[in-house]
């Protein structure tokens, strides 16, 4: 049997939301990512581009979030599972690690991309 409740569309949100407010307050990470993005929002509306691109942008910025949110999820699991030092529990960190760099990596040749050619 799967450790999960049955499915109900406001408990769901409600899930989604606390682990929102604990992402916000405990990950330092994301609490810059989403400064960031409170930032650039204004900016991918005020920019004169077309909906194609200000959607890219868009897109962009919130992947850090999803990337961040994945990282965190990954850490804790490990966490939780042992806090001592062991090589696999490493690697499944570093992959986290990963993920938000390559998520930095496409917002940025996006965003350099699409506001170059201003």
């Amino acid at each position: 049997m799967r450790n999960q409740p049955k499915y109900n569309f406001f408990k769901n949100t409600s899930y989604a939301i606390a682990g929102l407010k604990d992402i916000i307050t405990t990950e330092t990470s994301f609490k810059i990512e989403l400064i960031l993005m409170i930032i650039l929002l204004p900016v991918i509306y005020l920019v004169d581009i077309s909906l194609v691109e200000k959607s890219l942008l868009f897109i962009s910025l919130m992947g850090m979030l999803i990337a961040e949110s994945i990282n965190s999820a990954i850490e804790r699991v490990v966490d939780l599972v042992t806090l001592e030092y062991h090589e696999m529990a490493k690697k499944a960190k570093d992959v986290g690690s990963a993920i938000v760099f390559l998520s930095i990596i496409v917002f940025i040749v996006i965003w350099v991309t699409i506001l170059w050619n201003i």
